[in-house]
């Protein structure tokens, strides 16, 4: 008797794997329309709805660093039918309350990781260095009198200057500002003097002479700017930050959804015009992966992010 009610446990989560997708699929975007997770969704949106047949609607549900999406899948039913773009910044913000309202790297099931972006580090020309190791130097003598400007409390553009402080010793005070725009001008104007962002925003200023590249955040160098070195081989080792991005289910989602989900987005991100697509508008490389892959990733990120905050102490809220 208990085991035929196991098989009729099964039978309807096996029914709907064998007919998914049968209806519209909804994605959530945890920023606003224009930035990096909303043009990745819908990019990879309309290559999932050639291949799945059904439609795939991007909505944007802004606010805590993308905790607001994240909470929505959360109380999502389990069924593959809505999934979240996610990006570095939930793994971060899990860390911003004692008891924060789920674990990623428990209550997401990732179907896989799509987009590596790492950022790059800049200075104004104001700042008499040309290169990881004399910055540091430079701010170990001066310490407090270098500030860096990010797009906000909590980012992965904050918490690469955390890092960097970390493991250089060099100590520096953190600006945040609202958004990479804001934090740009801010550099510009000599207000700040270095900072962290994506290399496609940046090299139009790099180009022109107005600020100096000294690093990408990334292990390996990215071919959006390959002639730049990481920060790691440029005189920081062990530094590895990258804003990535994936996609995620909501816990329990049947292992046949998972799968279905994971094969067609891997086949996107195989396809030349989507890479070409990722790396010319975001600067971004396409990272396809098993969903067990894209867990590991996520779980090692919270602990990464989690050891860097007690350690250096780092503010995640105003």
């Amino acid at each position: 008797m208990l085991r035929f009610l196991v098989v009729l446990l099964f039978v309807p989560l096996a029914a709907a794997a064998q007919t998914f997708p049968s209806k519209p699929i909804r994605v959530l975007v945890g920023f606003t329309a224009g930035g990096a997770p909303d043009i990745i969704a819908r990019m990879l949106g309309a290559k999932l709805q050639e291949t799945l047949g059904q439609p795939i609607v991007v909505e944007n549900r802004p606010g805590a660093a993308g905790n607001i999406a994240a909470d929505t899948l959360t109380k999502s039913s389990a069924d593959g039918y809505t999934l979240l773009m996610g990006n570095v910044s939930l793994t971060i913000s899990t860390h911003a309350t004692p008891k924060p309202p789920f674990d990623p790297a428990l209550d997401l099931d990732p179907v896989g990781m799509v987009a590596s972006l790492p950022l790059m580090l800049v200075v104004h020309t104001g700042v008499p260095v040309n290169s990881v190791n004399e910055l540091i130097a430079y701010a170990k003598s001066r310490p407090g009198a270098l500030n860096y400007a990010s797009v906000g409390i909590g980012s992965a553009h904050h918490l690469s200057g955390e890092l960097l402080s970390s493991l250089s010793g060099a100590r520096m005070v953190h600006i945040p500002y609202k958004g990479g725009g804001a934090a740009i001008q801010a550099l510009l104007a000599q207000e700040a003097h270095l900072l962290f962002l994506t290399p496609l925003a940046l090299m139009p200023h790099v180009r022109s002479g107005k600020l100096k590249a000294l690093g990408v955040t990334s292990s390996k160098r990215t071919a959006a700017v390959p002639e730049v070195p990481t920060i790691a081989e440029a005189g920081l080792a062990g530094f590895d930050v990258d804003n990535w991005h994936t996609l995620f289910a909501p816990r329990g989602t049947p292992r046949d959804v998972v799968a279905r989900l994971n094969g067609e987005l891997n086949r996107a991100l195989y396809q030349p015009d989507v890479k070409h697509q990722l790396l010319a508008q975001q600067g971004a490389e396409a990272w396809p992966s098993t969903p067990e892959e894209a867990r590991s990733h996520v779980r090692a990120e919270v602990e990464k992010w989690g050891r860097l905050i007690r350690t250096s102490g780092a503010r995640l809220a105003e």
